[in-house]
């Protein structure tokens, strides 16, 4: 039975919320799946040290594309038929790039990989039309904790595949995956046809109005830009701390990874307070315990367990904060308008800027100053959230379907 977009169940059934959940996970980790053994594909592909970092950055420049011009078509085509479509254009990136053994053919499916993974962003909104005001931090919350999931396992699960399969073996399986899942959702998802008001020229052009109508929705996407800039700015450079400091293998740095990836059981969390209108001082706490983690990351420095431990403590605490932060902010967005296919392609594509300018700056940061120097600048981007987020008046945010 197809489920029409302005219908709201009570209580969406648990086991679609799992879906959904897994599914954003298993989307959103295509996109970090090259960072951890670019070294292996250049190997293989020709590409040189210097270009091989071309890899990450196509794949972050399609998801952005993808955010700004394929993530608002949510708002006016059956959203079913969307995630179909572009699931199966990414298993056909995804198999392009196992077998790929020219640079220029690895670099375009890389584009294509980030251009065809923000369906994770259309089923994050999508999951909100399927339940009330009252339940959609929550929902949110369980649905962001699969995808935060998915984009912090990628990492660690490239690096275990590569040591002993190859790094081919990591996109196969993924494809394999993919594929797998595409079937599930055709079959599962309960269709939603959005009523279109405008076609689609009209509709990329309205993004930047909603930008403008929408101060919250600017607020909320920079607070989570200087956030995720923190973020990608300590995965990025953590890894060579962890060789240079620690002397620790592949393998080693990806078991540290995994143990980062307890931060995520913040956004359900987040998403079940801010449903008790917590929201304000939650965002002030996760900007706090970011600017704190990098503090702790500063000042206790060397090569000794105790400083291991420690900043196996700092992978953890700034995940939370970034992972409950995100929760929050789009919990305020989807309440603003009904076009949250739109809202979120904005919202996504701010702080996916902002997470691209921490790594860059987390690199030279690192080749020039050190690990003092990197952790100082992550320390000063929560710094300066939390300075505009002392600006921010109390308003009530009201839903307007």
């Amino acid at each position: 039975m197809d489920m029409q977009p302005d219908v709201k169940s009570n209580s969406v059934p648990s086991w679609l919320i799992l879906l959904l959940a897994a599914a954003c996970g298993l989307i959103a980790a295509n996109l970090y799946y090259a960072q951890t053994v670019i070294g292996p594909i250049g190997v293989t592909t020709g590409l040189s040290s210097a270009a091989a970092g071309l890899i990450v950055t196509l794949t972050q420049i399609g998801y952005v594309i993808g955010l700004l011009f394929i993530v608002p078509l949510s708002d006016i085509l059956e959203n079913k038929r969307l995630v179909t479509f572009s699931l199966i254009i990414l298993v056909v990136a995804l198999i392009g790039a196992a077998f790929s053994s020219h640079a220029v053919l690895f670099l375009t499916a890389s584009l294509v990989i980030g251009i065809s993974s923000v369906v994770a962003q259309i089923l994050v909104p999508y999951a909100t039309y399927l339940t009330s005001e009252e339940q959609r931090g929550r929902v949110v919350g369980n649905v962001m904790s699969g995808l935060l999931l998915g984009i912090m396992l990628a990492r660690p699960v490239a690096s275990f595949i590569t040591s002993l399969l190859g790094w081919q073996a990591v996109f196969v399986f993924s494809a394999i995956i993919i594929g797998l899942l595409t079937l599930l959702l055709s079959r599962a998802l309960p269709a939603r046809q959005p009523q279109p008001a405008m076609k689609y020229g009209q509709l990329i052009l309205s993004s930047g109005s909603l930008l403008k109508t929408f101060p919250m929705l600017r607020r909320r996407a920079l607070y989570q830009a200087s956030l995720f800039g923190a973020f990608s700015l300590f995965w990025t450079t953590v890894p060579l701390q962890l060789a240079n400091e620690y002397g620790m293998s592949q393998q080693g740095i990806a078991w540290f990874a995994l143990a980062g990836v307890g931060g995520a059981i913040a956004a359900p969390i987040a998403g079940r307070w801010a449903d008790k209108g917590l929201t304000r001082i939650l965002t002030g706490l996760a900007m706090v315990i970011a600017i704190a983690s990098f503090g702790l990351a500063y000042l206790f420095q060397g090569h000794s367990t105790a400083t291991l431990i420690l900043l196996v403590v700092v992978a953890i605490t700034l995940d939370m904060a970034v992972s409950g932060n995100l929760v929050l902010g789009q919990r305020i967005i989807y309440s603003l308008s009904e076009a949250r296919g739109r809202v979120n392609g904005i919202f996504m594509s701010i702080f996916f800027v902002g997470g691209a300018i921490g790594s860059s700056l987390g690199s030279w940061s690192y080749a020039h100053g050190g690990w003092s120097l990197t952790t100082l600048i992550g320390l000063l981007m929560p710094l300066l959230a939390l300075v505009y987020y002392l600006t921010e008046k109390k308003v009530t945010v009201v839903s307007n379907p």
